[in-house]
């Protein structure tokens, strides 16, 4: 364990401001604070694992104060404006962030308008109520603020700050189906329509920022995510996570097992580390970075891969 948590699983408003207060204390998060500046948003654990809206992954009729309690305290300690300010329960996270007329943004919330989890919230499941068309990861007014973002963009490139891996990704290896629900796999309907608002607006380069899977990834956004023939459209970037899952290696058997199912994707590692994005009019250059081990202090930081987007192509070369 990297770390052992003060206190008892947050529920209260005191245990999530203990529990922010205990990784403020962090030396290297507090550098990393100092070194650049930040655009937050949250996914599952900065409240409960797996929450959808306002349903908990399992019954609890105190999750209203706890969500509120989270989200009070996540306002507290996170580097955000004050439109942000938590009230009546929710905060309006979702927002757009322009870099000049390189870069823009956006910064989704795919936790608390969501629809409950389809086929049970099993990870490696499979059932027909997740292409439901009724299903949103988004909510109706958050699809309709980011599809309008697309069609007024002006920015060379279109980034799509979110929390759970947008490409589709087959988890059983064989004849099998097997998908993560939590993730855009489990409201398919949804992400078709943000690729098509990707691919007819005036988003010049669409790139997708992920997190949530501690592991690295980088795959391509095929027009129709479940045909590799189609047209690339965009392309996602998964960062892996700074100590989640310890030192991590660089592969694992499980998911050697399923890349021939998945050709979209490029790349993974399950090692420690952060994804480095240096942005150009011309190209943007990702750079996936990894530490050897977090157990200890000292790890060096090497470049384990590289890709290029170049202006106008959605691929990773």
């Amino acid at each position: 364990r990297v770390r052992d948590h003060a206190g008892p699983e947050t529920v209260t408003l005191a245990h999530y401001r203990q529990r922010h207060a205990q990784y403020r204390t962090d030396p290297d998060l507090q550098a990393a604070h100092a070194a650049a500046p930040w655009l937050v948003v949250f996914d599952d654990h900065e409240l409960a694992d797996n929450w959808a809206g306002d349903i908990p992954k399992t019954p609890d009729a105190g999750f209203p104060a706890r969500r509120a309690a989270a989200l009070q305290a996540y306002y507290e300690n996170m580097p955000l404006r004050a439109s942000a300010k938590a009230r009546n329960g929710g905060m309006r996270l979702y927002r757009r962030v322009e870099w000049g007329a390189l870069a823009t943004f956006h910064m989704l919330d795919t936790r608390q308008y969501r629809s409950d989890q389809a086929c049970g919230d099993r990870y490696r499941s499979d059932c027909a109520e997740r292409f439901d068309p009724h299903r949103t990861l988004l909510g109706a007014d958050q699809q309709r603020w980011l599809l309008d973002g697309f069609a007024q963009s002006g920015a060379r490139w279109d980034l799509l700050a979110q929390q759970v891996f947008f490409a589709p990704l087959e988890l059983a290896a064989g004849p099998a189906r097997g998908v993560n629900p939590d993730a855009w796999d489990g409201y398919v309907a949804e992400r078709d329509r943000v690729i098509t608002g990707i691919a007819d607006s005036a988003v010049r380069n669409g790139v997708v920022l992920t997190g949530d899977v501690h592991a690295h990834w980088a795959a391509e956004i095929r027009r129709h995510p479940e045909d590799p023939l189609s047209a690339p459209v965009a392309t996602e970037l998964v960062t892996t996570s700074i100590t989640s899952g310890g030192d991590g290696s660089d592969t694992r058997a499980d998911v050697e097992a399923i890349l021939p199912e998945n050709p979209h994707i490029r790349y993974f590692s399950n090692r420690r580390g952060y994804l480095r994005a240096t942005v150009t009019p011309d190209e943007l250059r990702a750079d996936f970075r990894t530490v050897p081990f977090v157990t200890r202090p000292g790890a060096p930081v090497t470049t384990a891969a590289s890709f290029v987007i170049p202006d106008r192509l959605p691929q990773l070369l």
